[in-house]
Parts: structure tokens; C-alpha cells; sequence
């Protein structure tokens, strides 16, 4: 499940595994975000094994994005959550559009979209308040 999520931060306690494979099921629908996550050998690995790995090996894998303590997971997704909102939401939604899309595209198809997503997020409201806030040193003021 966490190889769905756009981003994730896991107590140092956690644990992550693919189990299906003890009760003799491959797990075809889970390989799928894993794989685009982690390595196919450390992938392939999970799925056939079922061994668990810590938060700190899944960071290094990039399963999730950050390993904290347990007693800061709560003010870690906080300062992510609070990072994230202080930009523009219309960047951000466009970038997650992208993000995902692209990824399916040969480089110059990704490229040339890409480009055109740049060039209609350029023509947003907070490009333009972005940049002026930028030119002027004070924090912006997101419009969307």
C-alpha cells in the first residue's frame, strides 16, 4: 500500500513486507506500485520472499521517503504537510499531473509534454505572484 502513495514517512518501528506469497498467492496488483518504487531485483526479492524490512532500509530503497523516530512521526508529516501547503496549489497540482504521466512517455514525448505543462502553468495567477514575490523577497500570496 505504501508504494501507492505520492510520498511517505514511516516510524523507525516499521516494518514492510509482501506476504501473499505464505499463503501461496503472488501479489500481481501490489508488484506493480512496488516496482515502480524499488529496484526489480529488491522488488522481485519482497514478492518472493515475503521477508520484512525495516523503515530505514525502505528509505534507502525508496519505498518511502523518510524513517523518523516514533514519538516525531506526527511532527514529521506535519512539517511535510505544512512544506507542502505553503506553495502554490495550482503548481502543485499541476507537477502531480505530470509527474505521473510523463512517466509513461518515451524522454522526448515526456519532454515536449512537459514543456507544455510549464508553459500553461506559467500562465497561472501564481506563477506571476510567485515571481514578483520572488523579485521582491517577501513570501507569496497563492491565489488558487
Amino acid at each position: 500500500m505504501v508504494a501507492s502513495c505520492d510520498l511517505a514517512i514511516a516510524a523507525e518501528s516499521a516494518r514492510f513486507a509482501v506476504s501473499g506469497i505464505n499463503v501461496g498467492l503472488f501479489c500481481s496488483t501490489p508488484a506493480v506500485a512496488l516496482s515502480r518504487n524499488v529496484s526489480p531485483k529488491r522488488t522481485f526479492d519482497m514478492l518472493v520472499t515475503a521477508s520484512f524490512i525495516d523503515a530505514s532500509t525502505a528509505a534507502t530503497w525508496g519505498l518511502i521517503n523518510e524513517a523518523v523516530p516514533d514519538a516525531e512521526l506526527d511532527a514529521a508529516v506535519d512539517r511535510k504537510t505544512a512544506e507542502i501547503c505553503s506553495k502554490s496549489p495550482a503548481a502543485v497540482r499541476y507537477g502531480k499531473a505530470m509527474f505521473y504521466k510523463q512517466r509513461a512517455m518515451g524522454l522526448n514525448d515526456a519532454y515536449a509534454y512537459a514543456s507544455e505543462v510549464m508553459a500553461r502553468n506559467m500562465m497561472e495567477a501564481d506563477a506571476g505572484e510567485g515571481i514578483d514575490a520572488f523579485l521582491e523577497k517577501r513570501q507569496p500570496h497563492w491565489t488558487c
